[in-house]
């Protein structure tokens, strides 16, 4: 038998979310006959607890965000990908990009502070940039890739007709 086993139950007050968690951890145990993890288990404000890669603001309207570390992770894993010592062409890099952010944009896609998106776009066209200068073996890659001149020379649509997947569309 599987059990769900995340599972968040959202109330206004902490007395209210104290109350709900003896309620439905008292639920599962008897009439479940499951045991209840205490040491997962939390009543805790939004902002403060992830849920499968997002957790949800604290505004009068609470938006559904990236939590950090799951943007933290898909920062490493588009580090790795985007070396400047990889020793391969910056065709293959973004192809590599293009199938990892595909699945990054279709579980993260439906977020809603937008902002993480173009924020994190712009961050992977730098470093797309970066490893162009690396490859030209100039010094000070990463500074010169955020350069106005660089950006001239290697603007959006350029990495959009190497097939860069764009994660935030206007």
């Amino acid at each position: 038998m599987r059990d769900a086993d995340d599972c968040n139950i959202y109330v206004r007050s902490r007395t209210a979310g104290q109350r709900v968690r003896k309620s439905v951890s008292g639920f599962i145990t008897r009439r479940l006959k499951r045991k209840v993890n205490e040491s997962k288990s939390a009543v805790a404000r939004t902002a403060e607890r992830k849920f499968l890669g997002f957790n949800i603001s604290n505004a009068k309207e609470p938006k559904r965000r990236i939590a950090p570390k799951a943007l933290l992770r898909c920062q490493r894993k588009i580090r790795e990908l985007t070396g400047r010592t990889r020793g391969i062409s910056i065709q293959q890099t973004v192809k590599e990009l293009a199938t990892y952010l595909r699945g990054g944009k279709s579980y993260f896609g439906f977020c809603e502070t937008p902002s993480v998106l173009r924020t994190l776009e712009e961050w992977i066209r730098r470093r797309l940039r970066s490893v162009i200068w690396k490859q030209q073996k100039r010094r000070s890659s990463w500074r010169m890739a955020n350069s106005s001149s660089s950006n001239s020379a290697f603007p959006v649509v350029y990495f959009d007709s190497l097939g860069l997947l764009r994660l935030f569309a206007k």
